[in-house]
């Protein structure tokens, strides 16, 4: 029996690198015994009435991931990449109390399951190599990832070099823009804000957007642990949050009055600037009391 399931096993992975399960074949290939090779199982809901973004994007990673093993040197009857969809295992999902989805499971050779071979998808984030180095921690199966070419950010990057070129091939004549450290002030303070705000955070892990549950269609747009978050999240936190306004306001303050302070211009120009960093200065002031009288 065991070589056979091995061979059927064999057999679905040179059709398709992840093997499609529905609750029969995931109780007779996955759950029962005897088993010498070892299952990653995905747990999702890519039925377009599920709605679920989150599946869809969580699945292109894995076949990445499967591919990436299934046409490799190091490709072996020892590891098989599997799927189960709600619609199609839906008493899966009630054998193994799941109510959430995408989720990734290690079912190993010998033994059940334990609490580590359930992947920490909300706080790593499912991207193909932080699956691969979680698969290694758990089968010591070692997986590189080949990604599919993708030619956008060099094409951006050109398009980028080439409007900065043209940009300063019109005004090689007058190129005192470059020495004006106002500018660069305000460049860096955009920089600064990018790399800690929320946002960034999201654009390194790879957090789902929100969680839908399969089974009654809740969306959830906070993350239930103080470890991660979601996309929404940080978008509603930048909506209704006045807090990173007003630090960017005050910020912008700061170097207009030094500008003021330093210039040697117009006065009237110069009391302008101080005038617009008392204004930003109350703002703050505001925003901080309005704060204070939030949590009281």
């Amino acid at each position: 029996m065991l070589a056979e399931k091995v061979e059927q096993m064999m057999e679905w992975s040179s059709r398709r690198s992840v093997i499609r399960m529905n609750g029969d074949k995931f109780r007779r290939f996955v759950k029962a015994p005897p088993r010498n090779y070892s299952v990653i199982v995905m747990f999702t809901a890519l039925q377009p009435q599920r709605q679920c973004s989150v599946c869809r994007q969580a699945n292109e990673e894995y076949q990445v991931l499967a591919n990436s093993w299934r046409y490799s040197s190091a490709f072996s009857n020892k590891l098989f990449f599997t799927v189960v969809d709600y619609d199609e295992g839906a008493d899966v999902f009630q054998q193994l109390n799941m109510n959430s989805a995408p989720t990734f499971m290690h079912f190993p050779a010998k033994g059940k399951p334990k609490r580590a071979d359930t992947f920490d998808l909300q706080r790593i984030g499912f991207a193909s190599e932080q699956l691969a180095k979680w698969i290694a921690d758990r089968t010591d199966v070692q997986i590189r990832v080949f990604r599919p070419p993708n030619y956008s950010g060099t094409i951006a990057l050109a398009l980028l070099v080439s409007l900065v070129g043209g940009l300063l091939y019109l005004r090689r004549n007058n190129l005192e823009f470059i020495y004006n450290k106002t500018g660069w002030a305000m460049a860096a303070l955009c920089v600064v804000f990018a790399m800690t705000s929320g946002q960034m955070w999201n654009h390194i892990r790879g957090p789902p957007y929100a969680h839908k549950n399969p089974q009654n269609g809740q969306v959830s747009y906070i993350h239930g642990s103080s470890q991660a978050q979601f996309v929404a999240e940080s978008h509603i936190i930048l909506l209704h949050s006045l807090t990173p306004i007003s630090d960017a306001a005050i910020t912008m303050g700061m170097v207009l009055l030094n500008e003021a302070a330093t210039s040697k211009g117009d006065v009237g120009k110069r009391r302008s600037k101080f005038l617009i960093f008392v204004f930003l200065s109350l703002i703050l002031v505001f925003y901080s009391m309005l704060g204070f009288l939030q949590k009281s």
